[in-house]
């Protein structure tokens, strides 16, 4: 059976370093908590409950599709479907088309954004295979008029953050609880890290201000790994309960 991604591709090299999958997730975070469905996050009570919990939860099974063969993936596929079917009947409604399709493009953005925070740019080549590859997770998602190109794909991410963005109380109640689930200097930071990590648009509608001193910052980071300090980094960084979770994330060994 052969591999969803091949074992070669930026979107493995991306999504098997744990540094980086956290990342993507920091940003995640921050447009989760403008988006129009929002109320669907609180319905199900899951991430609000445990936000940080959910983050690697929910990474883990990213993780799962990247590194399956394509029987697992397509598996993994129904198993996410029939749990947002059951979400939907228990709540009478159906979770909107584009909503579904905001997350994927988060994934696919924030994969790109982070890697060139912590590494550098993706070339041309590996700007289409990570749309590709996630293009047909969206397809195997039931995600429907999703862009075909990469190009076609950046034009509707803009028109979709324009569309479907908005400051509301669920965007305040939701970072309440990333308050409430980190220390006073680990939620500035996030904070931090948002501020460089997400969209203008994104960062403008949380009124994150600038923190552009901290790119070259985090650039030094790749360094601390390869002299043996990323145990130190994570432990200093990490809360205790999720450092586990968080070295869990690593699909080989970063440097």
């Amino acid at each position: 059976m052969p591999d969803f991604v091949q074992k070669d591709s930026i979107v493995r090299r991306i999504w098997g370093d744990g540094d980086i999958v956290l990342l993507v997730f920091a940003g995640s975070a921050a447009e989760f908590a403008l988006n129009r469905a929002v109320d669907w996050l609180f319905f199900t009570g899951k991430i609000p409950n445990d936000p940080i919990g959910r983050l690697f939860s929910t990474a883990r099974y990213a993780q799962q599709i990247v590194f399956a063969d394509e029987l697992v993936a397509v598996q993994a596929f129904k198993r996410i479907n029939a749990a947002h079917g059951t979400v939907e009947r228990r709540r009478g409604q159906s979770i909107p088309d584009w909503a579904h399709r905001d997350v994927l493009y988060m994934l696919i953005d924030y994969s790109e954004r982070a890697h060139e925070l912590l590494h550098r740019a993706l070339t041309r080549d590996e700007q289409n295979e990570l749309y590709d590859v996630f293009r047909r997770v969206g397809r195997g998602l039931d995600i429907l008029e999703l862009p075909i190109t990469y190009d076609e794909w950046r034009r509707d991410r803009e028109r979709h953050m324009r569309r479907d963005l908005v400051r509301s109380e669920g965007t305040d109640a939701l970072y309440d609880r990333y308050r409430d689930h980190l220390d006073g200097w680990r939620y500035r930071l996030l904070l931090l890290v948002q501020s460089v990590l997400t969209p203008d648009h994104v960062r403008g509608l949380l009124n994150l201000g600038s923190a552009e001193w901290l790119r070259p910052v985090l650039r030094c980071y790749p360094f601390l790994v390869r002299v043996g300090f990323r145990s130190l980094v994570q432990q200093l960084l990490m809360p205790k309960q999720y450092l586990r979770a968080a070295r869990g994330l690593d699909y080989f060994a970063p440097g």
